[in-house]
């Protein structure tokens, strides 16, 4: 298989893990929304899987751009970019997955973006929550979490 044939096979690989990460993010933000936990914690596990596979993906495609760099040499101070290699080799299906994928990490950076912003108001509300318990002396980190009995039926 040659380096350009290897190369789109990367390039795919990528482009559905993406995707995946794209409906991870969706399903993070339905979770942030509905304050579930536990849902965002094994979300997270996921998520963290399927960024291990992609750096993985990256670095085989570094190394694929590295060996193509010398079958493709590009002027000096140019590097050797998806869309460079798309002309160079005119291939137009090296073009359209180079354009999903620039597609796909803007949608991941936009659902990541919203979701950090749910998670800031969410710790905001926290830190405010706390303040109020602060000021009343009704909660301390000094003081252990202990009950009052405040009235004993029987």
């Amino acid at each position: 298989m040659s380096h350009l044939s290897s190369m789109k096979v990367i390039l795919r690989e990528q482009e559905t893990c993406c995707k995946a990460l794209v409906g991870l993010l969706q399903r993070e933000r339905s979770y942030l929304v509905d304050l579930d936990v536990r849902a965002v914690e094994e979300l997270t596990k996921e998520k963290d899987t399927l960024l291990l596979r992609l750096r993985f993906l990256d670095e085989e495609r570094q190394r694929l751009v590295f060996a193509l760099s010398k079958e493709w040499p590009v002027q000096r101070g140019e590097e050797l970019t998806l869309r460079v290699l798309a002309e160079k080799a005119g291939d137009a299906e090296l073009s359209e997955i180079r354009l999903k994928l620039v597609s796909l990490a803007q949608t991941i950076n936009d659902l990541n973006s919203f979701n950090r912003r749910l998670i800031d108001r969410s710790l905001s509300n926290v830190r405010s929550a706390r303040g109020v318990f602060d000021a009343s002396g009704e909660w301390s980190p000094e003081r252990p979490m202990s009950g009052t009995l405040v009235s004993k039926e029987t």
